[in-house]
């Protein structure tokens, strides 16, 4: 019996993994998070599964699910949405399977912030704007940031930010943001990604709030920050520069 912690992606259908879909296939048990995972990626879970929404559920009724599952000889698939390994909160649940001896295997699923930036037709990485993505969050009722990992600290680097959990904590993100990267710098906010009413916002530091608040969004949405989002010339990448060689391309001679 193993417990399949499965990435669902943002919330397309088509967007989990062949392996995801297989396993939500053949898994006799399917728990999947259902405030953000929709009700598509799981419906095909084999006939006479028991599929629960754990939204409502808190960790020691999940992991009773599974231990009962592995009593019984059922392997499990817990679908959690966008990749597992970013917010998806499964430590928690690893340590206790550990703890259980009970098996498990992470299959990783699309994230939200490439998603978005497929959907946006966006490279987050553009040459000598910016080179490195920084994924992160703000503190407000959930856990809080670790010293060190700070808006402030983080964005020294200028480097493109996809800020996730922050949809209501946007006046920190001007606050803390706009001395480093001006309040002109370019924000994105990108709405239920993959879902049908997927909605992208765009403007500033200094204007993202207001706008923001006029299209009511509270939950379910990445901020972006970056000047990767302006329309600027930049150069193009070296990776298909004909005048500079690398191993599998060699410049002929003339």
């Amino acid at each position: 019996m193993t417990v399949y912690f499965i990435g669902a992606g943002p919330g397309d259908p088509d967007l989990i993994t062949v392996k995801g879909q297989r396993l939500i296939a053949s898994c006799p048990v399917c728990l999947y998070a259902g405030s953000l995972v929709p009700p598509a990626v799981v419906a095909g879970a084999p006939e006479g599964a028991k599929v629960m929404d754990t939204a409502p559920m808190h960790l020691d009724e999940i992991m009773a699910e599974i231990v009962a599952a592995h009593a019984r000889g059922e392997d499990v698939a817990r679908v959690h949405s966008g990749d597992p390994s970013l917010y998806g909160a499964i430590a928690e649940q690893i340590r206790r399977l550990r703890a259980e001896g009970i098996p498990f295997e992470i299959v990783p699923g699309v994230p939200a912030y490439a998603a978005a930036a497929a959907a946006m037709g966006q490279e987050l990485t553009v040459p000598e704007q910016a080179q490195t993505v920084i994924l992160t969050r703000t503190s407000m009722q959930s856990t809080g940031m670790p010293e060190h990992e700070d808006l402030a600290t983080l964005g020294q680097s200028r480097a493109t930010l996809a800020i996730h959990l922050s949809i209501r904590n946007l006046l920190h993100i001007e606050r803390e943001l706009a001395p480093l990267y001006g309040a002109d710098c370019p924000v994105v906010v990108a709405y239920r990604v993959g879902w049908p009413d997927q909605a992208f916002l765009r403007g500033t530091l200094s204007d993202i709030r207001s706008k923001v608040r006029a299209a009511k969004l509270t939950r379910t949405a990445l901020v972006f920050v970056g000047r990767v989002f302006e329309e600027t010339d930049f150069p193009d990448s070296a990776l298909y520069d004909s005048a500079k060689p690398h191993v599998l391309r060699k410049v002929e001679k003339a």
